[in-house]
């Protein structure tokens, strides 16, 4: 989910941080949804009593974990106010806040009861964003000492920077009047480190990991049309912020039609997006 992308590490070197759209993201909220289905149903039996949900996004995720666990107080947090308003409007019986992830992962547990709660927390999500936060080696431990004894992470992340919807997304950056625009855009997400490597940060802090990688195949009728509007509510958003008026159209017709090629149309129009993700349970 969202996280707002600094100075450092937005697209454009701007100090302007990336606009989220609850309405774009949602566009495709069954698959989006399907995985951190998937995540909570791995988590073990926890007598939980405080759960919250980091970069929760438009609350579809934190719907899950609030059914999950009906009897503990749950809360989310996001960076983006369209998000936390969507989310609100959803779940209007549950406490969000506009907070981001670093400050909160860091910070004493002053910044924590501003957020919903202070540590230790029964179980903490994070589906789908913490792949824009750097610094796992850090960040890791930083969750994990939130929990209380028992307690899980439970972490999501996109595996998919290999991919062809994301690789053209920097070549076509690289390559177009917009290329000194664009210049910081694909160090928004960081390469991830390794499933050996996070397995070695959690044992050090004290937990025990299970992770484990899925590739999602999405049926999406469209055609290339579909895996651009896809996009548009994620990964696309850091190169095509900075970006306005006929700019930003023309890099979204050059996206889409290298799209088009690198993901055919089927017999009935539609095309099948692979999209491979990471999942990580971390118990302490």
């Amino acid at each position: 989910m969202p996280v707002k992308l600094s100075a450092a590490s937005d697209s454009g070197g701007t100090s302007a941080a990336v606009t989220w759209s609850a309405r774009q993201y949602v566009q495709f909220e069954d698959e989006r949804t399907r995985p951190v289905r998937d995540l909570l149903a791995a988590l073990p039996p926890i007598d939980a009593r405080s759960v919250i949900d980091i970069g929760c996004g438009p609350g579809n995720s934190t719907e899950l974990l609030a059914g999950r666990f009906a009897g503990a107080a749950v809360s989310g947090f996001d960076s983006s106010p369209d998000m936390i308003a969507a989310a609100r409007e959803r779940l209007p019986g549950l406490r969000f806040d506009i907070a981001d992830i670093e400050p909160w992962a860091y910070k004493n547990d002053a910044v924590g009861a501003a957020t919903g709660g202070a540590a230790p927390f029964d179980v903490i999500l994070a589906n789908a964003v913490l792949q824009w936060v750097p610094d796992h080696a850090r960040l890791f431990p930083a969750l994990a000492a939130k929990l209380a004894p028992g307690g899980a992470l439970a972490v999501q992340m996109p595996d998919n920077l290999g991919e062809p919807a994301h690789r053209l997304m920097r070549e076509i950056a690289a390559d177009g009047p917009w290329a000194a625009k664009l210049t910081a855009a694909a160090a928004a997400r960081p390469p991830m480190p390794t499933a050996d490597r996070y397995v070695e940060i959690l044992s050090e802090a004290g937990c025990r990991a299970d992770i484990w990688r899925t590739t999602y195949y999405h049926a999406l009728s469209g055609g290339a049309g579909a895996v651009v509007e896809w996009f548009k509510g994620s990964g696309l958003r850091p190169f095509i912020a900075p970006l306005r008026g006929e700019e930003r159209e023309e890099f979204l017709i050059r996206y889409g039609s290298a799209v088009a090629r690198a993901y055919p149309a089927k017999s009935d129009g539609g095309v099948l997006l692979p999209f491979p993700r990471l999942f990580i349970i971390a118990v302490h």
